[in-house]
């Protein structure tokens, strides 16, 4: 019956096809009689003889054209009409079904907020707005009335979640376990209420010291301080000994919640040298000895628990007194790369205004709700991923915290899933250098590049999904190794080579944003919008700042060009440094913009591109202008390269460097060069060594480095700069001061060298 039905089938197909095709060969028609308006064409002086005659000649072009017709159409029939094989029946069916599936699961473009070609607004004094703010000049300072504070945030966040899980932490090998929002409002009540017994008062006036590595009891001292209006100031656990003495004294700091007891021991010997008198109270979150509390009541300083401090605030509670959008919420001292710290002072508007501006720029295509999962390891001491936790607190949604070991991450990603997923280029390079050096032979490298090349295709439509073929054959370990739920991905604190942009874009199958700002804005103030793929550059300004560049005469950057230093102004903009005027009047003019010391230039589609630095730059002997970011930021593009330090002064002509490789690319690589040994050796061969300058040469001519700025010669380094080793600041950026003095030796037998 089936096989009779088959038939009956393929023989109406084949009828409409035939029916089809002669009504598109003669769309009036085959007429028994001739077309009147040809006859009509011949003169009537011609007489009936001519009419008969070009009848009979229309006649017989007809005869001819339905034989032909006649052949075409008994092939038609015999093509239609004879069975097809069960094989390519099913190969048919296949075709059209994997069709459909395709047209079916490929998602709709990205919805941008504003027209890609024209991101930005020119406004007076040649600033730039947002182009969302097109028909609006009243700059965000938040998304929901009801959250203008930190504090706002989190008990909107307890709200909508209908008190889900808020904060998750793990133990090794084990999954996660978490704390719902309700938990931590009411710890943070009882933390509050603990130090405001032991003689703290709630005032924006009160500034507690967190001297902790990123862990659920951060958030829970944090949100003890918002809660009573107290002011957080956190401790990075690098600093040093000499920059939390400066610190604890600069901000007059009585108490410090620590996470450990060697964190505390720390400190104490500070306060046992006289060095800290202010220090009054610790208290640690980790067991500690009896011994560290009589250690501190020698030296005047009263030490307890987490625990018994909650316990304490739990039999004395009181009464939440949350904080004004204008209050200190935060001091966050930037570590800088010399001199002491600087404690840039930011209100609750601040953060919450930039943190609204971020989510406004992609609320088209990303809004984040209570089933987000927001992966913590970048230093919470840093503003960016503070700016990340109060987008996710703000929609109730949960924040997993790492294990403490950044060699644990992938453990912990593949564990937690996150959607959301904040993170620095250094990470990502490592991701794309993995990728790159797993493909092995000439085919595989192709295949790679060729399927980077199919998916980025789609990226620039505004496509962004995991379930492509390439997704399947090629980039699903990549993915998986990130957990495979990430959906949202923003990078900053450094810039990113496009190359690497690009690919991440088409390979992870997630939005990739990259934001450009620093601690003094509250983390950003541009950021790239959903469904622009073009790399290069940082983004549009933030709804809730502006934007604009002030001409750096002695490097011959002018505004009237598109050029010059980026100045922010806005509701994210700091109210200046602590107790220190002079740093605060070289940052914040009279009029309010911030200077940033970077120098941009703004793209024809409205877009800033950040191109120079305007500080640490230095003169070479023959006057030339070196800024060693820029350089740098070129190098590390080199699959050989892991970090590199540029250095030169006005005592001689040209650059040295001293570079850390990439210690399994550089091996792949010396095996094809025949040579063998440990990383230490290879890193001492002479022969690798001018295969890594030649590299960085090659790639500093690719980037437009002029021949002044390209390195002369290297030293090869095989230990990473970090910030354990005091070379790296929290945020990842070098301690060029420090790295000059321990590389002194070295600097200057690659300058002897040369003579």
């Amino acid at each position: 019956m089936s096989a009779v039905l088959g038939a009956n089938s393929s023989r109406w197909a084949g009828c409409t096809l035939v029916v089809l095709l002669a009504s598109a060969v003669f769309p009036q028609g085959i007429s028994s009689q001739p077309d009147p308006k040809l006859l009509s064409l011949i003169p009537p002086e011609q007489g009936k003889s001519a009419r008969a005659a070009k009848k009979s000649s229309w006649l017989a072009s007809r005869a001819k054209l339905l034989r032909k017709l006649g052949c075409t159409m008994d092939f038609i029939f015999q093509l239609l009409f004879s069975p097809l094989p069960a094989q390519a029946i099913v190969t048919l069916f296949a075709i059209g079904a994997a069709t459909l599936f395709y047209l079916n699961s490929r998602p709709s473009p990205l919805r941008s907020p504003a027209d890609l070609s024209c991101q930005s607004i020119g406004i007076k004094d040649g600033a730039r707005k947002a182009a969302l703010l097109e028909d609006n000049n009243n700059l965000t300072t938040c998304l929901f009335p009801d959250a203008r504070t930190l504090y706002d945030v989190f008990q909107r966040g307890l709200r909508i979640s209908g008190n889900g899980p808020c904060l998750g932490y793990r133990k090794p090998g084990r999954p996660y376990q978490w704390l719902k929002y309700k938990q931590v409002s009411e710890r943070a009540e009882r933390l509050g209420s603990g130090l405001l017994h032991k003689g703290l008062n709630p005032s924006p006036d009160t500034f507690v010291g967190i001297f902790a590595q990123n862990r659920p009891e951060w958030i829970i001292s944090e949100q003890a301080c918002y809660t009573y209006s107290m002011v957080t100031v956190p401790l990075y656990d690098t600093l040093g000994a000499e920059a939390l003495v400066f610190i604890i004294t600069q901000a007059e700091l009585s108490t410090v919640i620590c996470d450990n007891q060697k964190k505390a021991e720390a400190l104490l010997q500070n306060c046992e040298k006289g060095q800290i008198p202010v220090l009054k109270h610790i208290v640690i979150m980790d067991p500690f000895s009896p011994e560290l509390v009589e250690r501190g009541v020698k030296c005047g300083v009263d030490i307890v628990s987490l625990e018994d401090m909650e316990e304490l605030g739990k039999n004395n509670l009181q009464k939440p007194n949350p904080p004004k959008p204008e209050d200190l919420s935060i001091i966050c001292f930037t570590s800088g790369t010399t001199g002491n710290p600087k404690g840039a002072m930011l209100t609750h508007e601040n953060v919450v205004s930039d943190t609204s501006g971020v989510l406004k720029a992609f609320e088209t295509s990303f809004v984040p709700s209570t089933q987000d999962i927001s992966i913590s390891f970048l230093p919470l001491a840093h503003m960016f991923e503070r700016v990340v936790q109060t987008a996710a607190y703000g929609a109730g949604a949960r924040v997993g915290f790492f294990q403490g070991d950044i060699r644990l991450l992938p453990d912990d990603m593949k564990t937690l899933k996150p959607t959301i997923f904040p993170v620095v280029p250094r990470l990502l390079n490592r991701v794309y250098d993995r990728v790159q050096s797993g493909a092995k032979t000439p085919f595989s490298k192709w295949l790679l590049n060729f399927a980077v090349e199919r998916k980025y295709a789609e990226v620039k439509e505004g496509i962004i999904r995991k379930n492509s073929i390439w997704d399947k054959l090629i980039f699903n370990k990549v993915q998986a190794s990130l957990g495979g739920n990430v959906r949202l991905m923003v990078t900053g604190a450094a810039p990113i080579s496009p190359p690497v942009l690009n690919f991440l874009r088409a390979a992870l199958g997630c939005q990739v944003f990259e934001a450009y700002g620093q601690t003094e804005c509250a983390a950003s103030c541009t950021i790239t919008l959903p469904g622009d793929a073009t790399s290069g550059h940082v983004g549009a300004p933030l709804s809730c700042n502006v934007v604009k560049l002030v001409d750096v005469e002695d490097m011959n950057y002018f505004a009237s060009n598109g050029e010059g230093e980026v100045c922010i102004k806005g509701k994210n903009v700091f109210k200046g440094y602590l107790k220190d005027p002079e740093k605060t009047a070289e940052a914040l003019d009279k009029d309010g913009w911030l200077h940033t010391g970077d120098v941009g230039k703004w793209l024809p589609s409205g877009v800033l591109k950040i191109i120079d630095r305007k500080k640490n730059i230095f003169k070479l002997a023959q006057g030339e202008y070196i800024a060693p970011e820029k350089i740098e930021n070129v190098y590390v593009r080199s699959e050989l390269v892991a970090q590199v330090f540029v250095h030169g002064d006005s005592l001689q002509s040209c650059l040295v460097a001293v570079v850390v490789p990439d210690a399994e690319a550089l091996t792949d690589f010396s095996k094809n060069l025949g040579y063998r040994g440990s990383f230490e050796e290879l890193c001492r061969n002479s022969d690798v060594k001018k295969a890594i300058i030649s590299d960085m040469t090659k790639l500093g001519k690719e980037a437009g480095l002029k021949s002044f700025e390209q390195v002369r010669d290297v030293h090869v380094h095989p230990e990473l700069f970090t910030v354990e080793n005091g070379l790296l600041t929290p945020t990842l950026k070098a301690k060029r001061a420090e790295l000059k003095v321990l590389f002194q030796q070295q600097i200057d037998n690659l300058y002897s060298g040369m003579q």
